[in-house]
């Protein structure tokens, strides 16, 4: 079977609390999100029962990847390590730290060129895309 143009895509809700360093409105501010991630897959042939992946495969690694780091978790710059310091204090949280601001194209692009290629690495799938919604209005793509 010729797959060249197949995907397979799951859909990941998750809550997380985040601010943008020099933003020059709100989100300037400690706020949260309702995230829903689609992330998508192709490989270069179908496994013996016909799929790129299973759902509940990427649902399980995937899933359990963001449910252990971003839900309901505080993500955030390392240049704002102060901020969550102070929030880990306070709550016990651990806080996610990203190497740059924690806008929804960096979390997409985190996903896409760190966290996947970890964890689906021996699977022959390829994570082709990524699409972040921040808010049911606003999203972001980034795809290989």
């Amino acid at each position: 079977m010729n797959i060249s143009m197949l995907t397979t895509s799951r859909r990941i809700h998750f809550d997380a609390a985040h601010r943008v360093i020099g933003h020059e409105n709100k989100c300037r501010n400690l706020h949260g999100h309702r995230f829903v991630l689609e992330v998508s897959f192709t490989a270069s042939e179908v496994d013996s029962v016909g799929r790129i992946i299973d759902f509940g495969v990427v649902k399980e690694i995937l899933g359990a990847w963001i449910e252990e780091n971003w839900d309901h978790n505080v993500v955030l710059a390392r240049a704002d390590m102060n901020l969550g310091e102070k929030i880990s204090a306070i709550t016990h949280q651990n806080i996610f730290y990203l190497e740059v601001n924690p806008t929804a194209e960096n979390l997409a692009e985190y996903l896409m060129n760190e966290v996947c290629p970890k964890l689906f690495a021996g699977l022959n799938v390829v994570c082709t895309k990524i699409k972040l919604y921040e808010t049911p209005n606003c999203f972001v793509e980034v795809s290989k």
